[in-house]
C-alpha cells in the first residue's frame, strides 16, 4: 500500500498535468503562427502522454483522479479570455502559457517538498512534469 505522501503527491501531479492540458486546449484554436501552433501541439501531446502515465499509477494504487480546483480553473479561464481580447494572440498566448508553466513548476516543487516520503517513481513523474513545463516555457520565449 502506498504511503499518504505518495497518494497526495500523485494526485497533485495529476491535477497539475490536467490544468496544463486544459489551458493548452483553451488557446490552441486561437494560434495564428504555424510554428507556434506546432510547438503547442507537441506539448499538448507530451502532456497527454504524461497524463496517461499518471492515470496508470492512480489505477495501480486504486486511487481516484484529482481534478484541478474549480477556483484555479475559473481564474485560468478568466485570465485567458481577458488577455486574448487585446489582439496579438500569439504573443498573448505565449505569455499566458509561459506564466502557466512557471506556476506549474512552482506548484509541483512545492508539493514535492510537502510530500517528501512519496515513492521515487511518483517523484519521477513530478520531475517529468516540471521538466516538461520548463522546456515548454523555453520553447515559447521566441514568441513573447
Amino acid at each position: 500500500m502506498p504511503t499518504e505522501d505518495t497518494i497526495n503527491l500523485l494526485k497533485e501531479c495529476d491535477a497539475g498535468c490536467k490544468m496544463g492540458i486544459d489551458a493548452i486546449k483553451q488557446v490552441i484554436d486561437k494560434v495564428e503562427n504555424k510554428k507556434l501552433y506546432d510547438i503547442i501541439v507537441k506539448y499538448l501531446n507530451d502532456h497527454q502522454k504524461l497524463q496517461n502515465k499518471i492515470t496508470d499509477k492512480l489505477n495501480e494504487f486504486d486511487c481516484s483522479e484529482e481534478q484541478p480546483s474549480a477556483m484555479a480553473k475559473a481564474m485560468s479561464h478568466m485570465k485567458i479570455n481577458f488577455k486574448l481580447v487585446k489582439g496579438e494572440h500569439d504573443k498573448e498566448i505565449a505569455d499566458l502559457i509561459t506564466d502557466g508553466c512557471n506556476m506549474g513548476i512552482k506548484s509541483i516543487n512545492k508539493y514535492m517538498n510537502q510530500y517528501p516520503a512519496a515513492l521515487e517513481s511518483i517523484k519521477s513523474l513530478c520531475y517529468d512534469l516540471a521538466e516538461l513545463e520548463e522546456n515548454f516555457a523555453k520553447d515559447l520565449r521566441h514568441y513573447l
